[in-house]
């Protein structure tokens, strides 16, 4: 039986660990779908390549830096799509409550609760009746998360 290696997650960045043979698995990537225009399958093959993350991924309390081409933005998540987002000087200077719609490469296709760099993000504010679409996205940076009393316990329309 031979040796197998993966590659994890460490303090440093990748590390490679030694892996069981049987527990060895590969993520899949895209494979271009017969059926989707082929500026559709380049947009979903760039944004695996140039990252981002799902926010069904991360525990809410967790907040996020989104650098767009305008604006850096924080959203600080409160479960599924829902998050406080600020950093918009018109749409949310002071954190808003809003519904994180997705990223999109411009056009009308979705990428459900994704946020992706190079892509632009779509969220649904409560004050307008249309999502608003940002400009792309540079950078994504995750921050420490807040613990959840701290959050709970802020009085409501406080500023710090």
């Amino acid at each position: 039986m031979g040796v197998a290696f993966c590659l994890a997650p460490g303090p440093k960045g990748l590390l490679f660990r030694l892996a069981k043979p049987a527990t060895l698995s590969f993520a899949s990537m895209f494979n271009p779908h017969p059926n989707l225009a082929d500026e559709v399958n380049r947009g979903i093959v760039q944004s695996e390549i140039e990252g981002g993350v799902f926010l069904s991924d991360l525990p809410p309390s967790t907040v996020l830096q989104i650098q767009t081409m305008h604006h850096c933005y924080t959203a600080v998540l409160l479960g599924g799509s829902e998050a406080l987002l600020s950093g918009h000087p018109e749409f949310c200077p002071e954190p808003v409550h809003v519904a994180i719609a997705g990223s999109t490469w411009g056009g009308s296709m979705l990428k459900l609760q994704f946020v992706g760099r190079g892509m632009h993000l779509e969220f649904r504010h409560p004050g307008y009746p249309t999502p608003i679409i940002t400009s792309p996205i540079q950078e994504i940076r995750d921050n420490v998360a807040l613990p959840p009393l701290e959050l709970e316990s802020r009085p409501r329309g406080a500023h710090s």
